[in-house]
């Protein structure tokens, strides 16, 4: 992927789960907030190679500021060996390793749609109360609502069955991309392709819009999200982990 891409792609994912606070420096962005939504308090490159290492102390210095634990969404690529070996040094440890997939918006808008979705510009608490139901984290479900709460370019897809709201996700339409977050479906209603429902309501969204490409991000160990994603015609982009010391 070109740098062009990978630094918009990133900006676009700050844009949906966006931190009390976004700085920049040299080729990194710096989000700085005290939630529990990784990419939102991770120092992450804007781009693949040619990257500045030396800047740890300075990346570290600006979350100690704001009394916040640094952390690094770092890439498995050969460009940041070097930057591994040295937080290494320091007693960070990588975890989470994660998938960014992309895909084009007209293929995942085409993936068979069984369901109604409803759209909405702010999640409601039918919406959010999925996040906070069974088989979910409620603490960390209600700091990811308030963090996609705060994105001013989303929107919020809900699919019901007997009336109730069982599935979710979410779309944020920034920087030429469509990025996808928030795909959750309560564990009884798995496998009936409300997800599917639903990332098809957000990609013809996306096309009415006129953006052409998505995005997501999916935890490696999450296999059968992934094999959804990519019957939605979702290949890997990178996978990055998340640096942090223990």
């Amino acid at each position: 992927m070109r740098t062009h891409d990978i630094d918009s792609l990133e900006r676009a994912t700050l844009a949906a789960v966006p931190p009390q606070q976004l700085q920049e420096l040299d080729g990194w962005l710096l989000p700085l907030d005290d939630g529990t939504v990784g990419r939102a308090h991770s120092a992450v490159p804007l781009r693949h190679e040619d990257v500045r290492g030396d800047l740890l102390e300075a990346i570290q210095a600006r979350y100690s500021e704001r009394r916040l634990a640094a952390a690094f969404r770092l890439p498995q690529e050969p460009a940041f060996d070097a930057l591994k070996d040295e937080l290494d040094a320091r007693r960070y440890s990588p975890s989470q390793p994660t998938l960014t997939m992309v895909a084009a918006v007209e293929d995942v808008a085409s993936l068979a749609a069984p369901g109604a979705v409803e759209l909405a510009n702010a999640p409601h608490e039918s919406w959010s109360s999925v996040f906070l139901g069974e088989g979910f984290d409620p603490v960390d479900g209600a700091s990811r609502v308030a963090i996609l709460r705060r994105a001013h370019r989303s929107l919020f897809a809900a699919a019901r069955f007997d009336g109730r709201v069982v599935a979710v996700g979410s779309a944020c339409y920034a920087h030429d991309w469509c990025g996808i977050h928030g795909m959750r479906t309560l564990p009884a209603w798995r496998g009936r392709g409300l997800a599917s429902s639903i990332l098809a309501a957000l990609a013809r969204e996306a096309q009415r819009r006129g953006i052409t490409r998505a995005f997501l991000q999916v935890e490696q160990a999450n296999a059968p999200a992934q094999s959804l994603y990519r019957r939605a015609g979702f290949g890997p982009a990178w996978t990055y982990e998340y640096w942090r010391r223990a």
